[in-house]
């Protein structure tokens, strides 16, 4: 595991997010596709939910004591319970930076992490820590995917009866 290049996305992906959200409206931030998938506060709420509660946390405890439980989490449910979508868009932006922040710098203050250390989850099996840590990049690229997506329904929204076929497939 290439830990210096996982630690270089981490630190990216914050600057990123903010380029791409930066110009949004209100409407834009909250609007959901008709599917009901989440509007792009949502998805940057679950992004500061998952920093702590999450990615940090179940590192943290693989590399501590891989046979310690891990708490339950539920992201699905927390978008409901936690009204992501009446949130602030600006505060949960700035959430998940300075959780983000904490979560390099503790990731940085280890001193010879054992990235094989092995947690056993009841759905997936063996994870080792080192599986959690890559997943967390990954984690952060998949939401960019889904941000980008949603900017591209809006775009669609928008267009009223126009077609963008031409810019091609999505």
């Amino acid at each position: 595991m290439d830990l210096s290049h996982l630690l270089d996305s981490l630190r990216r992906f914050p600057e990123v997010l903010r380029a791409i959200t930066d110009q949004l409206s209100e409407e834009d931030y909250r609007w959901k596709p008709p599917d009901g998938s989440w509007s792009i506060l949502e998805i940057v709420s679950h992004l500061a939910d998952e920093e702590v509660d999450d990615f940090r946390m179940r590192v943290r405890l693989t590399l501590e004591d891989p046979n310690q439980p891990w708490p339950p989490i539920d992201p699905t449910g927390w978008s409901e319970d936690r009204k992501y979508n009446q949130g602030n868009f600006d505060s949960a932006l700035q959430r998940f930076f300075s959780e983000r922040q904490d979560s390099i710098h503790w990731l940085e203050q280890l001193n010879n992490p054992n990235w094989e250390n092995t947690y056993d989850h009841p759905q997936i099996g063996p994870m080792r820590a080192g599986d959690i840590m890559s997943a967390w990049v990954a984690h952060d690229l998949l939401h960019l995917r889904q941000i980008t997506k949603r900017l591209y329904q809006l775009v669609q929204k928008n267009c009223g009866d126009y077609s963008l076929i031409y810019a091609g497939d999505w």
